[in-house]
């Protein structure tokens, strides 16, 4: 397998702050890997995203896109990823086809090119025929349909998901899982993060767990569990290892 992300003794402190949300981490991902980020709330697992996908910049510690230095060549990588944020990354008074060519449009994607991914994408999710409706009267489901494919137009190399399926109802999640699994057998690495550990242990293909900073275990969900005495879950590995105290923070 070919690496495509390499991190490297990253840390990231925020100005203000007396720890780092990010210390001296380092970690692969492997092209063609569906890769959880988890950690309970205040682990640096946002923080550590956030640096991937180019929106903070680390104190310190080196990124690597494709054998790219992310320092050197931020736009350029950035072009080549796709993020699906938890909130709706969509303006509720356009229509779904108009937040869709808005968003595809960033990517220099051609008038044509671009209307023929989005009657695709509309028609793969279930969603042709309110394609000339506005986004604030959707259902949750259908916002996270639009929300998924407005980071895939341009068919990106890394995909990151943050909480892909909350919220949403079954026939919603089946139909994001499936397009999910399709994407990633495409060739998309699929980067993702949720607390849903049931769906993390069946979806990904190998799993981080952050706490503190730091990587506390990397593995295969199966192995991770194996590894952990009396473990059946996913869940159970996760309170083993990151203790069953309350993480509330404001």
């Amino acid at each position: 397998m070919e690496e495509i992300i390499r991190i490297h003794q990253l840390s990231k402190r925020y100005p203000g702050s007396d720890r780092y949300a990010l210390n001296n981490l380092s970690l692969s991902v492997w092209k063609g890997e569906i890769f959880g980020l988890l950690g309970p709330n205040g682990a640096g697992k946002t923080t550590l995203i956030s640096t991937l996908c180019g929106m903070i910049k680390p104190t310190s510690g080196e990124l690597f896109f494709n054998g790219l230095n992310y320092r050197l060549h931020r736009r350029k990588i950035q072009r080549q990823i796709g993020v699906v944020p938890q909130e709706y990354a969509l303006y509720p008074t356009l229509t779904a086809a108009e937040n869709l060519y808005y968003f595809g449009s960033l990517y220099g994607l051609s008038s044509a090119d671009l209307k023929r991914r989005i009657a695709d994408g509309l028609d793969r999710v279930g969603l042709t025929e309110f394609a000339g409706k506005n986004i604030n009267t959707f259902s949750g489901g259908m916002k996270r349909r639009v929300n998924l494919l407005a980071g895939i137009l341009h068919r990106p190399d890394v995909l990151f998901l943050d909480e892909p399926t909350v919220g949403v109802d079954v026939h919603s999640k089946e139909v994001i899982m499936a397009l999910l699994h399709e994407l990633n057998e495409q060739g998309t690495t699929i980067i993702y993060s949720s607390h849903h550990l049931n769906e993390a242990q069946h979806f990904c293909t190998k799993i981080a767990i952050i706490d503190d900073g730091k990587i506390v275990v990397e593995g295969e969900p199966r192995h991770l569990i194996r590894a952990v005495s009396g473990a059946t879950t996913l869940e159970n590995v996760f309170i083993h290892l990151t203790g069953s105290q309350l993480r509330d923070y404001a």
